[in-house]
C-alpha cells in the first residue's frame, strides 16, 4: 500500500525536524519534505505530496495566501493547518480557501497522527475545542454548497439572539434590551456572549455594524415577539 506524501510547511527549525522525523518513523507515513524559506509551491510541484501540514503563523510568509494558492494550483492535494489555538475568524478564513483540517499544536501523537490520516482519505477532521456550533456549520456549509463567500451567513442565530442583534443595532444598552424584551440583564449578557462567537466578532459594535451590513434591521414591533 503507497504511503500517504506529506509535505510539511513550518519556519521553526526545531518543530519541523522534529515532527518530519515523528512522521517518518509511521509505517503507512512519508514525509517527502520540509520546508521553511518560501519554497513551498516549488516543493509542492515537484513533490506531489498527498497531504500538506501548514504553520498558520509562518513569521515570513502568509499562511492563507500559501493554502489559497496551493489548493488554486492542486486541488486534490489536502491541507491541514497547524495552530495553538486559531481563531474562529481564522478557521472561517483557511476553510473558505479549502483546508480540510486543523491540528492544535498541543494535540497527542496520536491525534495528530490519525487527523493526517483521516484527510488523506478525504475527511474533514477538526480537533474537538473547535467543533462547536460555528465550526460544524460553517465546515458543513461549505462542503455541501462550496459557497465560500457566504460562510458566515450559515451560522444559525436563534430568533431571540436575532431580536438582540436587531436592538443592539438600534443602540439600546443590555438594560435597556432587558426591559424591551423582558427578560433578565444577566440573560441578555448571555444572548450578547453567544452572538459574539457565533459570529466571530468580537464588540457590541461590530455586532451593529454585521446587523446593517446584513439588513438585520428590523422594526420594533418585530423584536417584541418571543
Amino acid at each position: 500500500m503507497p504511503k500517504i506524501r506529506v509535505l510539511l510547511i513550518e519556519d521553526n527549525r526545531l518543530l519541523r525536524e522534529g515532527i518530519t522525523a515523528m512522521l517518518n518513523e509511521q509505517s503507512d507515513i512519508r514525509a517527502v519534505s520540509s520546508s521553511g524559506n518560501g519554497d513551498a509551491m516549488e516543493k509542492a510541484k515537484k513533490l506531489k505530496p498527498q497531504v500538506v501540514l501548514l504553520d498558520l503563523g509562518l513569521r515570513s510568509q502568509n499562511s492563507l495566501r500559501i493554502a489559497e494558492t496551493i489548493k488554486k494550483e492542486f486541488p486534490k492535494v489536502e491541507i491541514v493547518v497547524m495552530d495553538l489555538i486559531p481563531t474562529q475568524a481564522e478557521v472561517a478564513e483557511f476553510v473558505q480557501v479549502g483546508v480540510s483540517g486543523f491540528i492544535l499544536k498541543d494535540a497527542t501523537i496520536d491525534d495528530f497522527l490519525h487527523t493526517i490520516r483521516s484527510v488523506a482519505a478525504g475527511k474533514k477532521v477538526l480537533p474537538t475545542s473547535l467543533t462547536d456550533s460555528l465550526f460544524s456549520q460553517i465546515v458543513e456549509y461549505a462542503v455541501k454548497n462550496g459557497k465560500a463567500d457566504r460562510l458566515m451567513k450559515a451560522v444559525k442565530l436563534t430568533q431571540r439572539e436575532h431580536q438582540v442583534v436587531n436592538l443592539i443595532a438600534r443602540g439600546m444598552s443590555n438594560k435597556e434590551i432587558a426591559s424591551e424584551l423582558h427578560i433578565a440583564v444577566h440573560t441578555v449578557k448571555s444572548h450578547v456572549h453567544n452572538i459574539l462567537e457565533k459570529l466571530a466578532l468580537h464588540t457590541r459594535l461590530e455586532i451593529a455594524s454585521f446587523a446593517l451590513t446584513e439588513g438585520m434591521i428590523r422594526k420594533s414591533s418585530d423584536s417584541d415577539s418571543k
